[in-house]
């Protein structure tokens, strides 16, 4: 996610990075005022971006004590903008394989599910977006590219039926994002990629459930090897 300019998410992003990074370990206290100093923020402006830390598990305001960082097994792992953040953070090649063994856990069951709930509306922005990826394939690291994807993923998620899986599209545009900001992307597509993104819309469209989950299931492998060879070589 790209970071605004505001003087509130400067707050929150040195603040969420410095912890994603370990530069506010487990247990240490945030020294609110320095922050505030530094960026020329506001108390006001200080407290809200605490606040945002706490509601994704990243402190706990105590009194006296003011905002102790938590350790990672209390962070909220799904947002977005933490997500984000890790990807940012020292352990990039880490949390890839963690998201990607998430996507491999979510997104071939929702294609099965999609080949039997989609709607038409939903088999044409699925075909749509494949499209747009084809259309946009020689800029695959650009904006244009990630949107035709985004918007690939996001409507699989909705197709499956279950609220539960459309909820996490959050989290799996965060991850698209976050290949792009990090340039984990190719300039030119895969054609294996492509190839595979008109499968699942097909197989979608054409109510073949088994073919959707695995066109599905070989499209995450395929985009964790690729991601995980670009972060080699960065």
């Amino acid at each position: 996610m790209a970071v605004s300019t505001s003087v509130h998410d400067r707050v929150l992003d040195a603040w969420g990075m410095g912890i994603v990074s370990g530069a506010y370990p487990p247990g240490s206290r945030i020294a609110i005022g320095d922050e505030v100093t530094a960026a020329n923020a506001s108390r006001t402006v200080a407290r809200e971006a605490v606040r945002v830390l706490e509601s994704m598990g990243l402190v706990t305001v105590k009194r006296r004590a003011g905002a102790v960082v938590n350790p990672p097994d209390q962070w909220h792992v799904f947002d977005p903008q933490l997500i984000a953040w890790r990807l940012r953070g020292p352990e990039t090649a880490a949390q890839i394989l963690q998201l990607s063994e998430l996507r491999n856990a979510v997104e071939p069951t929702a294609a099965r599910l999609a080949a039997a709930n989609a709607t038409p509306d939903q088999w044409a922005a699925l075909t749509e977006a494949a499209i747009g990826l084809v259309a946009h394939s020689r800029a695959a690291d650009a904006a244009d590219y990630l949107a035709a994807d985004i918007r690939f993923h996001r409507t699989l998620l909705q197709a499956s039926g279950n609220p539960m899986f459309a909820a996490l599209g959050g989290m799996v545009e965060a991850i698209l994002r976050g290949r792009t900001e990090q340039a984990l992307m190719p300039s030119t597509a895969n054609p294996v990629a492509l190839r595979l993104h008109g499968d699942i819309a097909a197989a979608v469209a054409g109510g073949d459930a088994a073919a959707a989950e695995a066109a599905s299931r070989a499209l995450i492998e395929e985009a964790d090897q690729a991601v995980q060879e670009a972060a080699r070589q960065s």
